[in-house]
């Protein structure tokens, strides 16, 4: 079953966004192992980063063995103290084709997500 995870950083910016997804996500642009969807922005506070793995598995693996060490060795300009985490099972996800062409998705994610889409 899908797992989601949103995580909140209070008083966080885009740039610490940016530098800490460069540290814990592939180079090439893709998404980590598992995780099918991914998506980011500012709130009310801070930052927030929404993501869904196939499996609460897969999550656990990229938290355990990439994302937890290197906030805890710390990312230079990166976030600074750990998330507040909310985590879910997945019973039902949807992506509007639209978002693409509204630009609110990156092009290189966009591929990215429509191919993994159908394993929600």
């Amino acid at each position: 079953m899908a797992y989601g995870i949103v995580h909140r950083f209070p008083g966080a910016t885009k740039e610490q966004y940016e530098a800490s997804i460069a540290a814990v996500h592939p180079n090439d642009g893709s998404l980590p192992e598992g995780q099918i969807f991914h998506a980011a922005g500012p709130s009310a506070d801070g930052w927030t980063v929404v993501a869904i793995h196939d499996s609460q598995e897969s999550w656990e693996r990229f938290r355990d063995e990439k994302l937890s060490p290197a906030l805890s060795a710390g990312i230079d300009r990166g976030f600074t103290t750990p998330p507040e985490e909310i985590t879910f099972d997945v019973d039902k996800a949807e992506i509007q084709q639209g978002l693409q062409t509204l630009g609110l998705v990156h092009q290189a994610r966009s591929a990215q997500i429509t191919r993994n889409a159908a394993a929600l």
